[in-house]
């Protein structure tokens, strides 16, 4: 996005899109993933946190489908296509099934992006244990609460391959 003042002139606007051109070519050469119009499952059971993060990931304008704990975060990603999510944002302690069980169901399903989808622990656990027990149950990253914004742009950004 950009902003040309009027009237127009030819110069202004060839300037602007070889800036585009720059920062797309910019973003590939960085390996870093474009995070807009992704879909992202957010495993968030404080209604609070999940409408911050929802806000926060709006910002780059993702898409973002909400599961209230761990249970409904396995069966929101098995009922879409493979491919649909570009990766997951898991709360770790949640009802019914907590972050690390729906993490394991999620990795054991048999889908072929299963096992390739990042999935980010987001938890206020920070300590060196919760950390390890989050990479073994299959997690990719392991982010503590509350979540500092270009942080999380960062992680999916490094994450996310197409």
């Amino acid at each position: 996005d950009t902003f040309v003042p009027k009237p127009l002139f030819a110069t202004n606007v060839l300037d602007e899109f070889r800036e585009a051109f720059r920062e797309k070519n910019r973003a590939l050469v960085d390996g870093k993933a474009d995070l807009k119009g992704r879909h992202i499952l957010l495993a968030e059971d404080v209604a609070i946190n999940a409408e911050i993060m929802v806000m926060v990931l709006s910002m780059r304008e993702m898409q973002v489908d909400l599961a209230e704990n761990g249970r409904i975060a396995v069966e929101k990603f098995s009922a879409q296509p493979e491919g649909y999510y570009s990766a997951i944002l898991m709360d770790m302690r949640m009802p019914e099934m907590d972050g690390l069980e729906a993490t394991r169901a999620i990795r054991a399903s048999g889908r072929e992006d299963a096992e390739t989808i990042p999935i980010i622990a987001l938890t206020a656990n920070a300590f060196d244990e919760d950390v390890q027990r989050s990479m073994q149950a299959g997690l990719n990253a392991h982010l503590s609460k509350p979540v500092e914004p270009e942080a999380l742009f960062e992680t999916l950004e490094s994450l996310i391959r197409d």
